[in-house]
């Protein structure tokens, strides 16, 4: 059966699917998928056929194709168009057929000779509805597992991928990031994008610089202990990394500690505290300066005398 359930009650489902053959018998179902608005339920059987029904009707197909693959093989994927015209079908007979499920009795195109030994090989669309993509299988030592392109019109086979000497199981175009996420047989896994289409993904990781290992990360050399070796033959016992480490750390040379500063006058070419600049001089007699300037009347009549003594200022201008 098919059956869809609602996520937040796992306990029941909602609605059962139940594809029958011609004859009126059960057939099992090896693949489904919704529609992409949401409306259609799709289901690939074991007798070759493709079932469609509303989701809302689960009794009656609303669309079916009973010669759909071959009988006894398993339909692997079954994909909707971003239109939601066109279906595409994997089949377990060597086969990629597109479907007009409004026509439904005879595919739109098929492309044959492309081994599938595993029951869940994929195929998808482009996020602009142009391409069709599906992965070949291949057997051990048999060649290399192919990622294969085809115009959505014309079926003409656009290009081909050789992806790992495994065979490719699963993959999927994503519509945002526009990069192929790819599957393999061998437990590889492998992401295709484009340096200027695709958005982010794999690009986010490729841009990053290897981070540069830590000296403590190093392989050290290998260490033979001999006990009773003499004392002349015998190796230096090497200690962890990370006490040489903390011992490293306290060696100003190897940690490059910095200087302190200089206490009292400067030496060897190094300026003092107090500094031997005239701003640091000017400053340094400033802060020294104890002179009480809080009656102005008295700071000013304290030069009173010596200007009447010595009148350079005020009485030659006052005199001419």
């Amino acid at each position: 059966t098919v059956r869809t359930w609602d996520v937040n009650n796992e306990k029941k489902h909602k609605s059962v699917f139940k594809p029958r053959s011609l004859q009126g018998k059960r057939v099992i179902p090896t693949t489904c998928t919704y529609s992409r608005d949401g409306k259609l339920i799709a289901a690939g059987c074991q007798d070759g056929s493709i079932q469609i029904w509303d989701r809302n009707m689960s009794v009656h197909t609303k669309f079916h194709c009973r010669q759909a693959h071959a009988p006894g093989t398993d339909t692997s994927c079954l994909t909707f168009s971003y239109d939601g015209t066109v279906l595409a079908s994997r089949g377990g007979d060597d086969t990629l057929k597109i479907w007009d499920i409004r026509q439904f009795k005879k595919p739109l195109n098929s492309a044959e000779r492309l081994p599938s030994f595993f029951p869940m090989t994929d195929c998808c669309f482009s996020p602009d509805d142009k391409i069709v993509v599906t992965g070949t299988s291949v057997k051990k030592g048999g060649g290399s597992g192919k990622l294969f392109f085809f115009y959505r019109e014309t079926f003409q086979k656009l290009y081909e991928i050789e992806v790992t000497d495994a065979s490719v199981v699963r993959c999927l175009w994503h519509p945002k990031l526009n990069q192929i996420m790819v599957g393999t047989g061998n437990g590889l896994a492998k992401v295709y994008y484009d340096p200027v289409k695709s958005q982010r993904g794999a690009k986010l990781c490729v841009v990053k610089t290897k981070r540069k290992e830590r000296q403590a990360e190093t392989l050290t050399q290998d260490y033979i202990i001999t006990p009773h070796a003499l004392p002349m033959f015998r190796e230096p016992r090497q200690r962890s990394t990370r006490k040489q480490l903390e011992k490293d750390r306290l060696d100003p040379l190897k940690s490059h500690k910095p200087e302190p500063p200089v206490a009292g006058p400067g030496r060897g070419g190094r300026v003092g505290t107090h500094g031997g600049t005239l701003s640091s001089y000017i400053v340094k007699n400033i802060a020294l300066d104890k002179t009480d300037d809080s009656n102005p009347r008295e700071a000013i009549l304290r030069h009173a005398k010596e200007a009447e003594e010595n009148p350079y200022w005020v009485a030659p201008a006052y005199a001419k």
